[in-house]
């Protein structure tokens, strides 16, 4: 089976963008933060931070007990997708990328005829070497090569800082034995509990199932297809379309009240609306969410007819608000909402009582303040629930959305 992914990982990624980005952080230990505050976690860590046991998701407060110098600094998203974007079109120029697979990893397909290891390496050093030129030297790259996407993700995991790891198919299972089983791609918590419960907790016993047997511990074709990746067979995921949009935000010290959470899921509600406009699909399932920091979590979910409008979404939201927990002790800390049940713009058809005429009149009040928005920035036009919590909700990077900058600023 011949090597046919090659897999470029970005080591650190927001620190290291932050230390090319500004001299005076290279060779310090860096954290990144959502702000300023000691209740907060840190969202990554420099090359230098990971050496103390520091990481993403490290509580300030420890970072700083074990690393008293660390250097904190604000995330600055767009400068993260900004590199990103950069990333990509200089990686492209070498190995054609097949799939950007988040904010800091993309998958390539080797060129014709690099499909050997040698030829393969000599495409992985050429990657390094125009990063290095194009990007900066603090912007670190590790490359797995293997038949597959999965065998290739598992590859580049296997040497950080800028590592270069070849994994062919008959390397398997012999050269990952020593790797735990969350170190695969699709194993996490709850999938490990499960393989346990069926005796299985080494990778050697986990090769060593049959598809039937997987099929069995995955409970349908999911455990198939991970026989298949794990013999460096390419299987594509399934596209359930897509399945929700969300924005969540983690609240400054002085905006820990009820009030002011209000008006930030107000800001993120807006946002999440024009994200759907921008996308062309409407939503007919709500669901906000409230993490205390000195309580358990609170979540409230409505049903409504379709819509992608934004007056409609905030009356969704203030009527899951009235149910807000009374106790005045509690002090929030994130905010989030969702959409769920989305469909597709093109699938919508008017309904028998629509008024055609206000229908019209709300699309072109979503589409003038979109316009506004996107010409002149965030605080152009905007519903006043929002008013409060305007340079707050700002735009932030989940695992595997790379944000529009231009519609969610």
């Amino acid at each position: 089976m011949q090597l046919n992914s090659l897999l470029v990982d970005f080591n650190s990624y927001f620190a290291s963008c932050e230390q090319q980005d500004r001299p005076e952080l290279r060779g310090r230990p860096v954290g990144v933060v959502p702000m300023l505050a000691d209740t907060t976690c840190l969202i990554a860590a420099s090359v230098e931070a990971k050496k103390f046991g520091v990481k993403t998701l490290t509580n300030v407060g420890e970072a700083k007990r074990l690393i008293p110098d660390i250097v904190l600094v604000v995330a600055r998203h767009e400068l993260y997708i900004n590199y990103h974007h950069r990333a990509v079109a200089v990686v492209d120029k070498i190995a054609p990328v097949r799939e950007v697979l988040s904010i800091d990893e993309m998958v390539c397909d080797l060129p014709a005829k690099c499909h050997e290891p040698e030829q393969a390496r000599d495409v992985a050093m050429q990657i390094k070497r125009a990063m290095a030129e194009h990007m900066g030297e603090y912007l670190k790259v590790s490359i797995g090569i293997a038949p597959n996407t999965f065998l290739a993700k598992l590859a580049s995991d296997m040497q950080k800082p800028d590592g270069l790891i070849v994994l062919q198919a008959h390397d398997v299972p012999e050269k990952i034995l020593h790797l735990p089983l969350r170190a695969l791609n699709g194993i996490g918590k709850n999938m490990e509990t499960r393989l346990s419960q069926h005796g299985i907790n080494t990778i050697a016993k986990l090769y060593a199932q049959t598809p039937e047997q997987l099929r069995s511990v995955w409970g349908g074709v999911g455990g198939e297809r991970f026989y298949a990746r794990l013999r460096g067979e390419e299987v594509k995921d399934i596209d359930h379309g897509m399945g929700s949009i969300s924005h969540s935000h983690v609240l400054a010290p002085d905006l820990r009240n009820r009030d002011d959470a209000y008006a930030v899921m107000n800001r993120l509600t807006q946002k999440a609306a024009m994200r759907l406009r921008k996308v062309l699909h409407y939503t007919a399932r709500m669901a906000i969410k409230v993490k205390f920091l000195n309580g358990p979590s609170w979540e409230n979910e409505t049903r409504f007819l379709e819509t992608q409008d934004t007056l409609d979404l905030m009356h969704a939201l203030d009527a899951l608000w009235t149910k807000y927990p009374k106790k005045k002790s509690l002090t929030p800390l994130q905010v989030g909402v969702t959409f769920l049940d989305l469909s597709a713009e093109a699938a919508q058809s008017a309904r028998l009582f629509d008024d055609l005429e206000q229908t019209g009149d709300k699309k072109k009040l979503n589409a003038a303040i979109d316009d506004l928005n996107v010409r002149f920035g965030k605080k152009a036009a905007y519903f006043g629930g929002a008013h409060r919590a305007l340079d707050h909700g700002k735009i932030a990077i989940a695992f595997n959305h790379i944000p529009d900058v231009e519609a969610e600023k």
